[in-house]
């Protein structure tokens, strides 16, 4: 089965996930990714649909997860490419030591965890994603105690293997995230 068309995955991403911010937060990588695919000329439909449903399991499974979307990634017969993000995303996590090989998986691990300081970032200042401060998300990244809960040094591995300075992709996200007002 080829990659399902965004309708589709969106109403996927419906059935599956409850949670609104789960599903604002799926949105927003789906999002993210979409801007680094067209940063690097790759293709933005797998990105999207990458970022859009790398948590599809996490509502239903957050102890395992995600292996239960891998295996269903992997019966729908989706891109390797796509797989191994999503397996990739969870480095750290639930026993999961699958390091980046690709493009595509160094950006979900480095937009998945800055997507929810972002979020948190909104919900103390609420301004469209596109008008945020670099300098203040920067300031915020550094702060341990902000959005506790984000593992720093995920986002950091996955710039990384991107090659590109937490500056810089701190800047990415917001000019990326815009189109979210």
């Amino acid at each position: 089965m080829p990659l399902p068309d965004r309708a589709a995955a969106h109403a996927l991403l419906e059935r599956q996930v409850q949670d609104p911010y789960q599903r604002h937060h799926a949105l927003m990588v789906g999002t993210a990714l979409v801007g680094y695919a067209r940063h690097f000329g790759e293709d933005e439909h797998l990105w999207y649909l990458t970022g859009l449903l790398h948590d599809l399991d996490y509502e239903q499974f957050p102890e395992t997860h995600p292996t239960e979307s891998l295996k269903w990634f992997a019966e729908w017969g989706y891109p390797e490419e796509l797989i191994h993000a999503v397996e990739a995303h969870a480095y750290g996590y639930n026993n999961y030591k699958t390091l980046p090989r690709t493009r595509l998986a160094a950006a979900l691990l480095a937009c998945d965890e800055l997507c929810g300081i972002f979020y948190a970032y909104r919900k103390l200042n609420p301004v469209p994603y596109g008008q945020m401060k670099a300098k203040s998300l920067r300031k915020k990244f550094k702060e341990p105690s902000f959005a506790a809960k984000v593992d720093r040094s995920v986002i950091e591995l996955g710039c990384e293997h991107l090659a590109i300075p937490i500056p810089d992709h701190i800047a990415n996200l917001i000019t990326f995230l815009a189109p979210l007002e």
